[in-house]
């Protein structure tokens, strides 16, 4: 009744992304704490929060913790307290908070936490395409999974009233599609819960130790088959004609939502039978029998894992165990178009006509401060080893500067496990130097790197300071002292974190200073091959050139290329600034002034000393 008056009226309506419309949701059901660390497709959920509580007068605290394990971890005592929280993530964020999340399952919460982990199906913008819904069932926590931004928002309400019913975090699991997509959403007066924060001291729950875990997880057992019988989580069934006697399709998430779409493109929406599953663990243990005795021809259609048809343990399921489904990849609209042709026994349609052109990879941006340091260290140490990191100086990799890209914090790991490699086997050590961006150092970097110089590691590491989290929506590192509100917090300064760890070598430097930056660096190898060397590390710090504030603080050049151009391809190849191409006619570089930002770093670059640099004249 509520949300069919508000949508009579619009001005209880919004478009809204549905990381929006998540956000507004935890505003709305009276969530007092929320914190999250950057990660697309999850960025904006907590990027959003601070402003529907101003807008809406809620008193909420909001954070960017340094990594998922931590914003778990201060959500879930929160939750303790008996209020109402919210942890948002990638989906190999749910890797980096998998110790807190695992355990929470057994000792449950009092105020309802929400986890919502936010996967990445194709993927888009990630190292895997993981499952976060596999995880769950792992954990035994129970998910919901949204096919729409709108059902995203009415989902983290009905999250938390769960969450409180069973005293147990409840997993949200949108996809990229759902937290991207844009979509009229209802808007309701927030809930005033008006809960004290008590924590009550219990050691036998919040601190238990083995002699209490089995009858936790007994009882954690018992939730997990209450909440299977629950009728608010029956698939929600749109029924077929007889077209199709006995057939059924089984879907969730977005795939659901293409399916009904391209069912009802190709007329045989309610010609058969299907069913939404809005919470695919625990799935209703009804409705596996329900389908076992009422079908013979059943398709499944989810994203990424067979985590439905798992359960369902019948012979007549179609999906992904048997390949009727593509076992990896996102299923996207000509996919699922596919596999209904195929299920549904119909002549396959053409296949659309794409529009061509040219493939151009990305690259990092034109005056990008990494790009100079990359180069800087490619040029020092042409044939070496150079371990890298998760963010956008994984580009470096175009330019011949990045080895490897694991996961968060692995490359200063990977580094010191190269040298102890080449050490051990009694091989002469290549200078080994690993890149780190400012805010996964502070996310993972600083216990690897107190590892290396704990086991004398002999490794250069560069941390690529650009005083922001630039790949995923430019959020605040813990160095700017700024809180997710915008308000003023504490800073804490890298190289003070640096010399904490017993890094002997530290140096700070402008990247753009490429002569200045390579010296640095054969410094610092002399310093790793020195008889007391150890771990140098180099603070390559300069603002990331998207910050239209900082850019003013910039000297603008003028930039020319003269007739000395060789056309050697030096500054195209080995530099790769997309704002210098070469011109077929003359076979000479030019500069793309609408790219440029003048930062002349290129004057260093050029081995004809073809490109110049002179003050800009004022317009």
């Amino acid at each position: 009744m509520m949300e069919s008056e508000s949508l009579k009226d619009k001005k209880l309506q919004r478009i809204l992304m549905g990381n929006e419309a998540m956000a507004r949701g935890l505003i709305e059901a009276g969530v007092t704490l929320a914190a999250s660390y950057p990660g697309t497709p999850a960025s904006e959920i907590l990027q959003a929060v601070p402003g529907f509580a101003r807008e809406t007068g809620v008193a909420l605290h909001a954070e960017w913790s340094v990594n998922e394990k931590v914003a778990f971890e201060t959500a879930l005592a929160n939750s303790m307290s008996g209020r109402r929280s919210a942890v948002s993530m990638k989906q190999v964020g749910l890797n980096v908070a998998s110790d807190p999340f695992m355990r929470s399952a057994y000792l449950g919460v009092k105020g309802g936490l929400v986890v919502i982990a936010a996967d990445d199906p194709g993927p888009h913008s990630s190292q895997t395409e993981q499952d976060s819904r596999f995880f769950a069932m792992f954990a035994k926590i129970p998910v919901l999974d949204p096919s729409s931004p709108r059902e995203a928002k009415s989902m983290v309400g009905q999250a938390l009233r769960v969450s409180e019913k069973y005293e147990i975090p409840v997993m949200l699991r949108p996809t990229t599609r759902v937290c991207h997509a844009r979509q009229n959403v209802p808007l309701f007066r927030p809930q005033n819960l008006e809960r004290p924060a008590r924590f009550e001291k219990n050691p036998g729950r919040w601190c238990a130790t083995p002699q209490y875990l089995r009858e936790l997880h007994r009882l954690l057992n018992k939730k997990i088959a209450d909440m299977a019988a629950e009728e608010e989580f029956f698939p929600i069934l749109t029924p077929g004609d007889d077209t199709f006697p006995g057939v059924c399709i089984i879907a969730s998430g977005v795939a659901l939502a293409h399916t009904w779409d391209l069912l009802e493109e190709m007329d045989l929406l309610r010609r058969l039978d299907l069913y939404q599953v809005t919470m695919p663990y625990p799935l209703h243990r009804d409705f596996i029998s329900h389908i076992k005795s009422r079908y013979q021809k059943v398709l499944v259609l989810e994203e990424t894992y067979p985590v439905i048809e798992l359960q369902l343990v019948l012979d007549q399921v179609q999906g992904r165990i048997n390949r009727a489904v593509p076992g990896e990849g996102e299923l996207t609209p000509e996919v699922i178009r596919r596999v209904l042709e195929g299920f549904l026994n119909l002549p396959a349609a053409a296949a659309p006509t794409l529009p061509g052109g040219e493939a151009t990879r990305p690259t990092l941006c034109a005056g990008c401060a990494h790009r100079a340091a990359f180069y800087a260290i490619r040029e020092t140490f042409p044939e070496d080893i150079f371990p890298s990191d998760i963010g956008c100086y994984t580009l470096g990799l175009n330019l011949g500067a990045v080895d490897t890209c694991h996961c968060m914090g692995a490359g200063i790991s990977q580094a010191a496990g190269f040298y102890h490699t080449y050490a051990a086997a009694a091989e002469k050590v290549p200078a080994i130097v690993a890149t780190i961006g400012d805010s996964t150092f502070f996310h993972a970097g600083i216990p690897a790197l107190i590892n290396a110089v704990l086991h004398g590691a002999r490794i250069m590491v560069v941390i690529l300071d650009n005083s922001t989290t630039a790949m995923t929506g430019h959020q605040p590192t813990p160095e700017q002292g700024m809180t997710a509100a915008g308000g003023q917090a504490h800073p804490v300064h890298i190289a003070d974190l640096v010399k904490a760890c017993g890094v002997g070598f530290l140096k700070e430097a402008d990247p753009y200073d490429i002569p200045g930056f390579v010296s640095l660096l054969k410094e610092a190898d002399a310093y790793c091959r020195g008889e007391n060397g150890g771990v140098a590390v180099l603070i390559a710090k300069h603002f990331c050139i998207l910050d239209r504030e900082a850019r003013k603080s910039q000297e603008i050049l003028e930039m020319c290329v003269t007739e000395d151009c060789t056309g050697c391809r030096h500054c195209l190849d080995e530099f790769e600034c997309p704002a210098l191409s070469l011109d077929e006619a003359t076979y000479q570089v030019v500069i793309d002034r609408a790219r440029c930002i003048g930062c002349g770093v290129c004057v260093h670059v050029c081995p004809a000393g073809a490109i110049t640099a002179s003050p800009k004249k004022e317009q």
